[in-house]
């Protein structure tokens, strides 16, 4: 019976004891430091061992600066273990809390001594306990000699952090190579720690630094990473042509295909660098790749090619993909740019009816999986939503989600259902659809769908007859069909009878980004302003002061107003999905040489 009492005693024991330390921390939070020593000191009498009842103990009595109970207690500890280096630290704290810089020094020396010669005393915590207390040139110090006692540590992370908040980047850039170097799964967290020092500038000091280590390295030690950082180091920059440098140094030395090639031309034409991205892709082809990937290539370059093409370049364009199809069929293998072709067939010749005749060709011709065809209709109902019949495109929709169900392709058929719906006036129906897309597993569709959503039942109630959503619906339209013109008469129908409503600040949004389109860049900036001036708290207006800012950084070259803009962006606006853009552009403009 004892036994069982007592057992029971320190099962009930255990939990209160952890209980009491929390709310001890919870009283050092809150300021309540009286309340905090008291428990603290009951927790101390019972387990003086324990580190985390010695520390809390010392720090309640440093915050009611009753400094000589606090020092009895490290002395204590320091009694029973002299060369404890994390003691030693702690003592030289606690002069250093009473300004006797010079004895706190004396200990910290003797502490990085007692770390030297007595291996009981780990780098890691010691360095963390230096850390704690903002020594950052001590923790750089134990990590490094930690570092060297043994070789197989591993503090790079660490260090690479101390030298960035000190300011020390080449030391920095180099802790966080030799951390990929030992452990290259961390590839991706390096190249996005690097980011918050590097810019598009390449004379930007970090990325001068940065290069130059890279180039030595590369030099001492021909390891293709080096090749890989100067690639993504070159496409930050937007030097393409010297991230394909690299790139193709790689395949040359490992032959494992040119999936990085084409990943840089494909970045270098979401940039407008259509010739280096032409360059890049022309080499793939040249190159004994396979099959797949210079259809690849031929994809991505008519692609380009059709995105910035006048009138006059299309019977070219429409000759290159002849010679194409001439070259590798109108077969399976071909499925993704005859859809492209139909595509451009439709949306930039205006032939429609030869678009549609084109792709039912290749469904009735070829034995397609569900995926292929679906992609091919969705095509079609795209082409027939451009020719306004919209039932025909609801049809073609609706068999893409048939087929696929929930995959992602019908996720994107029902949003275009609800488009679909949205643009011939079928409001309701088209918000019974967005409503179930809301929460679907794609986020891009998920937003466009809330996106929407929000936009008819923020109007549909507004007026009973609907005229303004309506011509909002039909702008939209307008502007799906390439229509700029009438698309951007339409948005100033609704800003010059519709004055005031809720669908005004999205009317001149939409008009802006068409504006700019056009390159009618003063008229846009008009537009941003007005959402500024009279939408400060709506949805819209992070975008309107990142757009905004991007127009004087990019157009008007007005660098000190872009950066009131993105600097608003980052105080006002801080979950805006523009947020760490607008942060490392504001940086870049600052002219901040470090994080």
């Amino acid at each position: 019976m004892r036994c069982i009492f007592l057992g029971l005693l320190l099962v009930l024991t255990i939990p209160m004891f952890g209980q009491s330390e929390q709310l001890a921390k919870n009283y050092m939070e809150q300021g309540a430091y009286e309340k905090a020593l008291f428990v603290y000191q009951k927790l101390y009498k019972k387990n003086s061992s324990r580190i985390n009842h010695f520390l809390g103990l010392v720090a309640a009595y440093q915050q009611l600066e009753q400094f000589e109970e606090g020092e009895k207690i490290i002395q204590k500890h320091l009694k029973r273990q002299p060369n404890n280096a994390l003691f030693l630290v702690e003592l030289g704290h606690h002069y250093d809390l009473q300004e006797n810089n010079e004895k706190a020094r004396v200990y910290y020396n003797q502490a990085i001594e007692a770390f030297q010669t007595n291996s009981s005393n780990t780098a890691y915590s010691l360095g963390q306990t230096f850390e704690k207390y903002n020594l950052l040139d001590e923790a750089a110090l134990v990590y490094e000699k930690g570092m060297e006692a043994n070789p197989m540590s591993n503090f790079n992370i660490q260090l690479a952090k101390i030298y960035g908040e000190q300011g020390r980047l080449e030391k920095m850039f180099e802790s966080y190579l030799n951390l990929v170097k030992s452990q290259p799964n961390y590839a991706a967290v390096v190249r996005r720690n690097f980011s918050e020092y590097i810019t598009e500038d390449p004379a930007h000091k970090p990325n001068l630094i940065l290069k130059k280590l890279l180039i030595k390295k590369s030099q001492q030690d021909p390891d293709i990473l080096y090749n890989k950082m100067l690639s993504w180091l070159f496409v930050q920059q937007k030097e393409f042509k010297k991230a394909f440098t690299q790139e193709k140094a790689i395949y040359k030395r490992t032959n494992k295909g040119l999936n990085d090639v084409i990943d840089i031309a494909r970045i270098a034409i979401s940039e407008k660098e259509l010739k280096s991205a032409a360059q890049i892709l022309n080499y793939v082809l040249e190159t004994p790749a396979s099959k797949d990937l210079k259809l690849t290539a031929h994809k991505i370059i008519l692609n380009a090619k059709v995105i910035d093409a006048t009138p006059k370049e299309y019977d070219v364009i429409n000759a290159q993909y002849n010679t194409v199809f001439e070259d590798y069929g109108l077969s399976r293998e071909t499925i993704g740019l005859q859809i492209d072709y139909a595509h451009f067939l439709a949306f930039n010749q205006d032939k429609k009816k030869a678009a549609v005749a084109f792709l039912k060709a290749l469904l009735k011709r070829e034995k397609l999986s569900r995926f292929q065809s679906s992609r091919a209709k969705m095509e079609i109902g795209d082409i027939l939503v451009l020719d306004q019949k919209f039932n025909q495109a609801l049809i073609y929709y609706t068999q893409v989600q048939n087929a696929l169900k929930n995959n992602f392709l019908a996720q994107d058929a029902r949003f275009k259902v609800a488009k679909t719906s949205y643009y011939r006036g079928d409001f309701p129906w088209a918000q019974t659809q967005l409503d179930v897309l809301k929460s679907s597993t794609s986020q891009l569709i998920a937003n466009d769908a809330m996106e929407l959503s929000l936009i008819i039942s923020d109007n549909i109630h507004e007026d009973s007859t609907q005229i303004a959503l309506k011509i909002f619906a039909k702008a939209d339209l307008l502007s799906f069909q390439h229509k700029n013109s009438d698309a951007i008469a339409c948005y100033q129908e609704i800003l010059n009878e519709h004055r005031g409503e809720k669908i005004e600040d999205e009317a001149l949004y939409r008009q802006a980004k068409l504006l700019e389109l056009e390159q009618n860049f003063e008229n846009a900036k008009v537009n941003y302003l007005k959402i500024i001036e009279f939408y400060p708290e709506d949805i819209l207006a992070d975008d309107a002061h990142y757009w905004l800012a991007e127009l004087y950084r990019t157009q008007f070259n007005m660098p000190e107003k872009a950066k009131e803009l993105y600097e608003k962006i980052l105080f006002n606006y801080a979950d805006s999905i523009y947020f760490v853009a607008a942060r490392k552009k504001f940086r870049t403009l600052r002219g901040d040489a470090i994080n």
